[in-house]
């Protein structure tokens, strides 16, 4: 006989469960309680939104669903913005959460809410656990559902008084993914499409892809000299400097290579949704029926002609798919690889940051240091806003499992993942990258850091207002500023009264003995750059953007 909270973690522990995020609550303080007795890491954090989001990052950096514990109510609605990034990115995810006492249901009672109407929309499943006898059923369907087909997250609700109750449940077992193989008429059709083709091109995205899958692939892409380009906020899945890379199919894509994809007589859509930004808009491949043949992998079945009409559709994961390439092979040198040079070659091109720029600092020269100065197994995240395009453009991912950001668009995201990805692998080099905005969304996860001594290296890009919101606003309503400026702290100072390194950089020249000054303390430090709004874009001024 064990209680509720008791079989919970023993399911945890038997589905090889190492870290929790949680904000602690007393709607589950059994689970808490029987925590106590593992060996199971728990990050306590500082607000639920956060927590769901380093569960995301542990998700989406190991393929193993990351867990959050928070408690009901206003604790479980701080929570969904993690597990709306989980559901639109495809990341495995399962959120915990402790539920009001069964004999006070449906009264409105102290912070409760029906959470399968609440989150139906933001995740794969919710359930709630009544029975503690049950339980070994709930969590193995949670992992299953969570890491089968198209990953995402799920939210098990567990009633307080369930889990003080006694019950006899059998032991937990872990959980087993479910995979689906494409059949070999469908390889040897592609090798066919393949040799037909003249103007080919892969885009790689979505989830459920390893090292070796990453790796494999690009041995395939070498064989038939095929251009591969990756999908929004997906880069780490290609080495950006393999001549077969033609650059990030996403929010303000290279012109040439939209070009190259909209004339491709041949699209081979490998593990993503190709969804609105990626499509830039849905314009890039028309639907339902692409101008291209269109050839889609995807580990969900249902996503296959939903929003495109496949002329071969392939329901595998990535890993699975690619592992069926091995020995796939042209005939002789394939007819377009001229044109996969030259697409590597605009890539680099579009990849090399200005060197100049207005104001006192040029993100151009600092982009440039960070390039030839840090690891290649560094682990950049992010969240949202005009920022990011200094990463998502000029910085060239070459490793798997080196980038942690939102495909959902979502602010302050970059720091909780940072504090993940540094709890995850502490021996690696962890780079935060924010606006003024996005870090203050979730930036008290930098008491975390601190908390836990993870020297995460966080980049504030202060320009004093939300960024993205004023270049559209630039655009559409010119000279009508409303609702867009923004009144900081001193960010270095910030770091300091957290307990870490705190850094202000006020010309190009300060940025490189900053960094370098940040990564000896040896503590989670915030270099604070002071940018200039007008330096909106890498190519286009507010000034410009105004003036239209």
């Amino acid at each position: 006989m064990k209680t509720g909270g008791q079989l919970i973690v023993d399911a945890l522990v038997a589905n090889g469960v190492k870290r929790i995020a949680c904000v602690p609550g007393e709607s589950y303080l059994a689970v808490l309680d029987a925590l106590y007795d593992t060996d199971i890491d728990v990050l306590v954090c500082r607000q639920e939104g956060g927590a769901a989001m380093m569960a995301d990052a542990w998700g989406r950096l190991t393929g193993e669903p990351g867990i959050c514990m928070v408690t009901r109510g206003p604790g479980a609605t701080n929570a969904s913005a993690g597990l709306h990034v989980a559901r639109q990115d495809s990341i495995p995810m399962i959120l915990f959460i402790g539920q009001v006492q069964s004999d006070a249901r449906e009264r409105e009672a102290f912070q409760e809410i029906e959470y399968r109407r609440a989150f139906t929309e933001v995740a794969k499943w919710v359930g709630e656990i009544d029975d503690p006898a049950r339980i070994p059923e709930f969590v193995t369907r949670a992992f299953a559902v969570a890491t089968s087909g198209r990953p995402g997250p799920v939210v098990l609700t567990l009633p307080e008084d369930m889990l003080t109750r006694s019950a006899e449940a059998p032991a937990a077992k872990p959980y087993q993914p479910v995979e689906g193989h494409p059949g070999p008429a469908q390889i040897k059709r592609l090798e066919e499409m393949l040799s037909n083709a003249k103007r080919p091109i892969a885009v790689l995205g979505g989830t459920r892809w390893t090292a070796e899958s990453v790796a494999e692939f690009q041995r395939f892409a070498e064989r038939w000299k095929l251009p591969v380009g990756c999908s929004f906020r997906r880069q780490m899945l290609f080495d950006h400097l393999h001549p077969m890379y033609a650059g990030d199919v996403g929010i303000g894509i290279n012109p040439a290579l939209a070009k190259e994809i909209k004339e491709a007589d041949l699209v081979l859509l490998l593990g993503g949704r190709f969804s609105e930004m990626p499509s830039s808009g849905y314009t890039l491949m028309d639907s339902p029926y692409p101008r291209q043949t269109l050839v889609h992998v995807h580990p969900d079945s249902s996503e296959l002609g939903r929003v495109y009409r496949p002329e071969l559709a392939i329901a595998a994961s990535p890993s699975d798919f690619v592992a069926a390439l091995e020995g796939l092979a042209p005939s002789g040198e394939p007819a377009w690889s001229a044109r996969t040079e030259t697409m590597h070659a605009a890539y680099l091109k579009w990849s090399t940051p200005p060197e100049t720029g207005p104001g006192a600092v040029q993100m151009g020269p600092i982009m440039n240091w960070i390039e030839a100065s840090v690891p290649e197994d560094t682990i950049f995240t992010n969240g949202a806003g005009n920022y990011a395009t200094w990463v998502h453009r000029f910085h060239r991912f070459r490793r798997f499992a080196t980038q942690a950001a939102p495909a959902s668009g979502s602010m302050g995201y970059g720091l909780p993942a940072a504090v993940a990805a540094k709890q995850l692998h502490p021996d690696r080099e962890v780079i935060c990258f924010a606006g003024d905005g996005c870090f203050l969304m979730h930036g008290q996860e930098f008491a975390t850091a601190a908390r836990y001594r993870l020297p995460i290296i966080t980049v504030v890009v202060n320009n004093g207002i939300y960024g993205t919101i004023r270049m559209h606003q630039e655009r559409d309503y010119p000279g009508r500023v409303s609702a867009t400026d923004l009144t900081n702290p001193d960010f270095a100072a910030l770091a300091r009264a957290y307990g870490g390194h705190g850094e202000t950089v006020e010309k190009t020249e300060e940025f490189a003995d900053a960094f370098l000054r940040a990564r000896a303390s040896g503590k989670p430090a915030i270099i604070e750059i002071k940018l200039d709004p007008e330096a909106i874009t890498p190519t286009r001024t507010l000034s410009e953007i105004r003036a239209g």
